[in-house]
């Protein structure tokens, strides 16, 4: 449209190919978008699946960043006399086999499923967005090039690929989050990848290609924008996955080390001990399943709500 509102000759307000005056028709635009997303946020408000995994996933954040404050104990101080203790006044999700507060543990473990989430899922993306951008806008031999390694690793269960990196470095923290970010940027860049390859032919893109932008910018002002929506929603799915495949990890002994406190390590000591008390597995599930559901529903409520297409197909 015209940045002039006005036509110069006639001094008349300036009209656009279709008869409508420049101003009415950006007003028009304008309301058109804000409407959309008040429906949106209509819709997202009324979703008693997406509330849900909101309220859930806040819960997660709230008692992950706040655990030094609202934790009733250090997580790693012991109260012998007390050990495999049931739910009391004084420990409300019981006690371990040395006495350790167990709802203190559950709080500072999920700092570490925190951490794990954010760090390996943001890395990630941000990589993943970018081959696969790369790998959709560039030549052939680098797209085959890029989806022989994405299939590479994609080869690897999880699992395993841990089992053989503990064999070389030992287990760790560091070690979790590097086999998560590896096996997460392929769902990534292959997303990117197809959302790119549907949009390099189009007509906005030939455009700024024979004007001679370069790829750089094509790709950061014009691919990025347009397919970055629906990875988000997808890394936001994520989430539980990565929260899981930690838990799972520490749980083998492949991942965070005692005496550290992670929801993994508390389901291995309570299953050692689980003839002598339930508690600790049945404290130490809870908000595993808790944050998954949360997750998981916050994102497929997302989903449906920017891909109506999957809401009518589900």
């Amino acid at each position: 449209m015209s940045e002039n509102r006005f036509n110069t000759a006639t001094g008349l307000p300036a009209i656009d190919a279709s008869g409508v005056p420049d101003h009415v028709a950006e007003a028009d635009i304008r309301e058109s978008a804000a409407r959309e997303r008040r429906e949106k946020l209509r819709m997202f408000l009324t979703n008693w699946q997406g509330m849900t995994g909101l309220i859930l996933v806040i819960l997660f954040f709230a008692s992950a960043l706040l655990a030094p404050w609202i934790a009733p104990y250090d997580p790693n101080a012991l109260d012998i006399p007390a050990r495999l203790s049931g739910p009391t006044l004084d420990h409300i999700a019981g006690t371990d086999q040395l006495g350790r507060d167990t709802l203190s543990r559950i709080l500072y473990g999920g700092r570490v499923a925190l951490k794990i989430a954010a760090l390996g899922v943001s890395i990630a993306l941000v990589v993943g967005v970018f081959l696969g951008m790369l790998a959709g806008f560039g030549p052939r031999w680098l797209d085959s090039l890029l989806l022989l390694l994405f299939d590479t690793v994609r080869a690897f269960p999880t699992i395993v690929l841990a089992l053989a990196t503990v064999a070389l470095t030992g287990p760790s923290l560091g070690m979790v989050l590097a086999i998560v970010i590896i096996t997460s940027i392929p769902q990534y860049a292959r997303v990117a990848r197809t959302a790119t390859l549907s949009l390099r032919n189009t007509e906005f893109i030939l455009a700024e290609r024979a004007f001679g932008a370069g790829t750089a910018r094509m790709l950061w002002h014009h691919i990025m924008p347009n397919v970055i929506g629906p990875l988000l929603i997808l890394a936001a799915m994520e989430v539980p996955v990565v929260v899981t495949v930690e838990a799972g990890l520490s749980f083998l002994g492949l991942g965070v080390l005692p005496p550290t406190a992670s929801w993994g390590t508390i389901l291995n000591e309570g299953y050692l001990v689980i003839r002598d008390t339930p508690w600790m597995v049945i404290a130490g599930g809870i908000p595993l399943i808790l944050t998954t559901l949360g997750f998981t529903f916050l994102g497929e409520a997302l989903r449906d709500i920017f891909d109506p297409r999957m809401g009518k197909g589900r």
